[in-house]
């Protein structure tokens, strides 16, 4: 702790301008891209609902973000602030780890949808099952091997993967303003809803869970605090705008694909947007708009695979996990073994689940819960005064914040089994390697496994 304070410290580059390309990139991307369709599956017609609803959960946990991003502006996000609330190594072990595994679980989701979209671009006939999950092993060894190989993350690039996200998006969004002025396109569609034989309430609520991972992102633009001017100043109206953006987005490309596309047709299959182009402009190029969300997913992938690998490297660093974890590689100096670990744990996702739906939805679910540890441990820090002034929450939006994460996790949603067991597999693993950690260390004489969420995370 004591060589931190007298480390070089994070060149802070970014204003407002580079601070909300990065959110805005870093939100779009594989959930709308992907998921739409099964939204509409939820509950027919009124598929923009879910997305609203999952927009206003992720705009009361960003709240709290903005409060402590603010107040502990340090390049550490979840793990830091769960450790100075309750300074519990596990928990903030455990919180570090679902984080991680967030991102392979995105990351499986892009590699399915990336598959699905390449058998359309190229018109290939290859099947659903094996063909579409040796896409998607092939895809995540590609990643795998760009890790491996390291790959220099800026700004810049940033803006350029942006541009490519949003233009898909935008694309969506007109074809949606030429239907609708030309008379196409049957827009009451977006007033309908359609639940089968539940409730509308539980598959409005079942709809928001799933939604809900194309709301995620937002929170890893804390880890950008650092290297932000101003971060107090700029943060909040920042951050909220960038979600106003993207939510903006989501609402009016659900709405336009429910127009031209029934909500039966849309949700079949994992290329919902290609069909809304396909009926919208039929004159389009659709293998443009495929190569368009190829890219868009496959950038998600790139990122989630880049920070779970680096998140194993730095716990293994701390000595938390086994240090094998931890190794770097001599000549391209990235951490080889745990880009090998996390790869190993997407193909299995890829392999034995390889549905879109569950490994989206268990991306939520593990988000969730991330989310209702930081809404909780705004409450508490707030016992702890700072010397600096920050960005102050109203408190009743934690408390919201934490109730709806809960619920949204809970088995009162109408959320499949199989997304819980999904994570229950992950964190146990997790767990696991702990206990391992731990006992090795007990047997060396040592305390057992410490962890400092400042460290977490290099630049």
């Amino acid at each position: 702790m004591s060589d931190t304070a007298s480390s070089p410290q994070l060149k802070r580059v970014m204003g407002p301008g580079l601070l909300l390309l990065f959110i805005v990139g870093d939100i779009l991307g594989t959930g709308i891209y992907a998921l739409t369709g099964r939204v509409a599956n939820e509950v027919g017609g009124a598929v923009w609902l879910p997305f609203v609803l999952a927009f206003v959960v992720a705009v009361i946990t960003a709240f709290s973000y903005l409060e402590l991003v603010t107040k502990y502006p340090q390049a550490a996000g979840a793990a830091l602030y769960t450790h100075k609330a309750f300074g519990i190594h596990f928990l903030t072990y455990m919180v570090t780890f679902t984080v991680m595994a967030s991102g392979i679980t995105s990351a499986s989701t892009a590699a399915r949808a990336f598959s699905a979209n390449f058998v359309e671009a190229f018109d290939l006939d290859i099947g659903e099952g094996i063909g579409i999950t040796a896409l998607g092993l092939t895809f995540m060894l590609v990643v795998a091997l760009i890790n491996l190989r390291g790959v220099g993350e800026s700004v810049k690039t940033n803006i350029v993967l942006t541009c490519v996200e949003l233009s898909g998006l935008l694309i969506i969004i007109l074809i949606g303003m030429w239907a609708l002025g030309i008379g196409e396109g049957d827009f009451s569609r977006v007033l309908d809803v359609d639940t089968g034989d539940r409730s509308v309430f539980g598959a409005v609520v079942a709809g928001t869970a799933l939604a809900f991972f194309a709301m995620i992102g937002f929170e890893d633009s804390v880890n950008m605090a650092e290297e932000c001017k101003n971060p107090t100043r700029i943060f909040p109206r920042v951050l909220l705008l960038g979600l106003g953006i993207t939510g903006l987005i989501y609402v009016l490309v659900s709405v336009t694909a429910i127009a031209l596309v029934p909500a039966v047709e849309l949700g079949t299959g994992d290329t919902p947007l290609l069909k809304v182009v396909e009926a919208g402009a039929p004159a389009f190029p659709v293998g443009i708009f495929a190569f368009i969300t190829m890219f868009a997913v496959a950038n998600t992938a790139l990122i989630n695979m880049l920070m779970a690998s680096r998140l194993v490297y730095g716990i293994a660093r701390e000595g938390v996990l086994p240090a094998a974890l931890g190794r770097v590689h001599p000549t391209r100096r990235t951490p080889y073994v745990a880009i090998v670990f996390t790869t190993l744990l997407a193909f299995g996702l890829v392999t034995f689940v390889g549905e879109v739906p569950e490994l989206g939805g268990t991306t939520a679910l593990l988000l969730l819960i991330v989310f209702a540890i930081v809404n909780v441990s705004v409450l508490v820090l707030r016992r702890r005064p700072i010397d600096h002034p920050h960005f102050r929450t109203p408190t009743v939006l934690p408390v919201l914040g934490a109730a709806s994460c809960i619920f949204l996790v809970s088995p009162l949603v109408d959320r499949p089994v199989v997304q819980y067991r999904i994570a229950a597999v992950l964190l146990g693993l997790g767990a696991v390697l702990w206990l391992i950690t731990w006992l090795l260390a007990k047997r060396r004489g040592g305390r057992g496994p410490t962890i400092d969420p400042e460290h977490l995370v290099e630049k």
